[in-house]
C-alpha cells in the first residue's frame, strides 16, 4: 500500500484517540506535502514536440509533412500503382460494389476475388513507392552533386537546390542553420554553420539530433566554390559544465564584424539536450576564420531564447532577434556597442501568438524585412515575410513569399527552412535566400536550398492593416531547379535559368 495512504488509514482508525478535525487537518497536511513535492521536483518542460521517427519514406511525407487529404493521397497512390496492383484494386472495388450473384463469375472469371487486405497492402506499397520517388527528388543521390573540384566550364557556378554540395576538395559542406558574412577588404565571403557530420541519434523522447562537433567556417570568392577553413568554434568533449559540451545543443550561428573593436563576434543558440536552457551564447575572434573564443551564455532580457539571428544595420547598430515565450513570439533588442552583450532595456515583441521561428532579416531601401518559418520541428512548413519601418517594429505580415515549383511545393518553403538572407554586393534588388532541407533520418545528409530572393514590384495588400498605405515592395523567393549568377554578377543582375 502507498505509505501516505497507509498512514491515513491508521489515522482514521484511531478510535477515540482521534476526532474528525484531526482527520481533516491530517488530510490537508498530506495534500500540501504532495503539492510541494511535485512542484519542487517538476521536470523542465520539453519545448520541441515529440517527433516520431521515420521508419520509411512514407512516414516522412505522409505522417509529418503532408497536407493532403486522405482522398487526395489515395487517388495519388492509385495513380502510381504498377499494373498488377492497379488491376487488384479495380477488382476489389468491383467486388465491394457487387452482391453475391451469378454475375460474379462473369465479372471476375474463375479467379477468386482479392480480399480487402490485399488492397490495403497494395496501397501501402504504392504509398511507399511514391514517397521514395519524392525522396529521390528532394535528396538526389551521389551521382547528382555540386562538385566545384571536378566541374567543367559549362556547369561552373550553377546552383542546384537540394543536391549534395561539395567543397573545394570534394567533401560535403557542413554548415547548417548558419549565415554568410562578407569582408569587403578581401572581397571574401565566409559561411558559418553547424557541423552535423556525425551519427544521428533518435531518442525515445524529443527530436533527432547529432552530438555537437562545432561551428564550421568556409570561405569563397564566388559563393559557389567553398574552401573549408576548419572548425571556427570547437565542441568540448570533457568539461560537462561547458555550454559547448558535445551532448548539449549549439545551433544557428551568425557572425558580424565590429568596426570599432576590430573583432568578429559570433552569436548562437545555446541549449541543453531537452531544450530547457533556452539561451544565447557569444564568442569572439580577431580573425574571420577563427578560432573563436567562447565567452558565455545568458537568457536575453531574462527570457527564453531558441531560434535566433543577429542583424547589423547601416549605422553600425546591431540587433538580436529570437523566438521566445515557448516559440509563441519574437523578441528584438539592440546589442551593446561592442556587440558582446545585450542592452537589457529597449527590447520589443513582434508577431505575438503567431508561433514563428528561424528569423532571417535583411534591409532594402530603408525598410526592414524578415522571413520566418512555422514551428514544426524538422518538418517543413510555410514561410512568411514581414516588414517594418524600424527594426523594433511594428512588424506587418505580408504573406508567403515562395513562388513557383509544383503545386503545394512553395507552401512548405520548397521542403526547407530558412536560415539567412544574403545581400549581394552590386545587386540592389536581389538577395540569396539560404535554407536547410532537413533530413531527420540522417541529419548529416541534410541539404542546402539557395534561391534568388527579389524585390520585384509593388506589394499586394498586407494581411495586417498596420499602415494606411504600403510603402514596401513585393518579396519573392523563386523556385529554380538550376540557376546561376552570371560573370561579373557584382555589377549585373543575375541570369536565372530554369530546367
Amino acid at each position: 500500500m502507498n505509505p501516505m495512504v497507509s498512514q491515513l488509514v491508521k489515522t482514521f482508525h484511531g478510535g477515540s484517540k482521534c476526532c474528525l478535525p484531526v482527520v481533516l487537518w491530517s488530510l490537508a497536511a498530506w495534500v500540501l506535502l504532495l503539492q510541494a513535492y511535485t512542484s519542487l521536483l517538476r521536470l523542465p518542460s520539453h519545448v520541441p514536440e515529440p517527433y516520431s521517427q521515420w521508419k520509411n519514406a512514407s512516414h516522412m511525407f505522409y505522417h509529418d509533412a503532408a497536407e493532403q487529404t486522405a482522398e487526395e493521397l489515395d487517388a495519388e497512390m492509385i495513380e502510381n500503382l504498377d499494373d498488377n496492383a492497379q488491376e487488384k484494386v479495380e477488382k476489389v472495388e468491383k467486388w465491394n460494389k457487387l452482391e453475391k450473384s451469378e454475375d460474379l463469375e462473369e465479372t471476375f472469371g474463375a479467379v477468386a476475388p482479392v480480399e480487402p487486405a490485399t488492397t490495403a497492402k497494395a496501397l501501402e506499397e504504392s504509398k511507399e513507392l511514391l514517397a521514395q520517388r519524392r525522396l529521390a527528388f528532394l535528396f538526389p543521390g551521389k551521382t547528382s552533386v555540386i562538385d566545384p573540384s571536378k566541374v567543367n566550364g559549362s556547369e561552373y557556378g550553377y546552383f542546384y537546390p537540394g543536391r549534395t554540395w561539395l567543397d573545394s576538395v570534394g567533401k560535403p559542406i557542413q554548415a547548417h542553420g548558419g549565415g554568410v558574412m562578407y569582408v569587403a577588404e578581401t572581397q571574401t565571403f565566409y559561411w558559418y554553420g553547424e557541423n552535423k557530420n556525425g551519427a544521428t541519434i533518435h531518442p525515445k523522447q524529443g527530436t533527432a539530433r547529432v552530438d555537437v562537433l562545432g561551428i564550421s567556417c568556409y570561405s569563397s570568392k564566388d559563393l559557389w566554390t567553398w574552401n573549408y577553413k576548419g572548425l571556427a568554434l570547437k565542441a568540448e568533449r570533457r568539461d560537462k559544465s561547458s555550454d559547448l559540451y558535445f551532448l548539449n545543443v549549439v545551433e544557428r550561428p551568425k557572425v558580424i564584424y565590429n568596426d570599432n573593436t576590430k573583432q568578429y563576434i559570433m552569436w548562437m543558440h545555446i541549449d541543453n539536450s531537452n531544450y530547457s536552457k533556452a539561451s544565447v551564447g557569444v564568442a569572439v575572434s580577431p580573425n574571420p576564420e577563427g578560432p573563436f573564443e567562447y565567452v558565455g551564455s545568458k537568457r536575453p532580457h531574462g527570457c527564453d531564447s531558441r531560434d535566433m539571428t543577429i542583424f547589423k544595420d547601416d549605422d553600425g547598430q546591431a540587433y538580436l532577434i529570437y523566438s521566445s515565450s515557448v516559440n509563441t513570439e519574437l523578441h528584438i533588442g539592440p546589442l551593446t556597442e561592442d556587440y558582446m552583450d545585450i542592452v537589457e532595456r529597449g527590447s520589443k515583441k513582434a508577431l505575438v501568438k503567431q508561433r514563428r521561428e528561424a528569423p532571417a532579416v535583411f534591409k532594402h531601401r530603408g525598410m526592414y524585412y524578415m522571413v520566418t518559418s512555422g514551428c514544426t520541428s524538422w518538418a517543413p512548413n510555410g514561410a512568411l515575410v514581414h516588414v517594418a519601418e524600424s527594426m523594433l517594429g511594428q512588424w506587418v505580415t505580408l504573406g508567403d513569399p515562395c513562388v513557383g515549383g509544383e503545386e503545394g511545393f512553395g507552401s512548405i518553403t520548397f521542403f526547407s527552412q530558412g536560415t539567412f538572407v544574403l545581400p549581394l554586393p552590386g545587386l540592389e534588388n536581389t538577395f540569396i535566400f539560404m535554407a536547410d532541407r532537413w533530413r531527420p533520418t540522417d541529419l548529416r545528409d541534410s541539404r542546402y536550398v539557395w534561391l534568388p530572393l527579389t524585390m520585384d514590384g509593388p506589394a499586394d495588400t498586407a494581411s495586417d492593416d498596420e499602415f494606411e498605405f504600403p510603402p514596401w515592395l513585393r518579396v519573392s523567393i523563386h523556385w529554380y531547379e538550376r540557376w546561376k549568377l552570371p560573370e561579373g554578377w557584382d555589377n549585373l543582375h543575375p541570369v536565372l535559368t530554369s530546367l
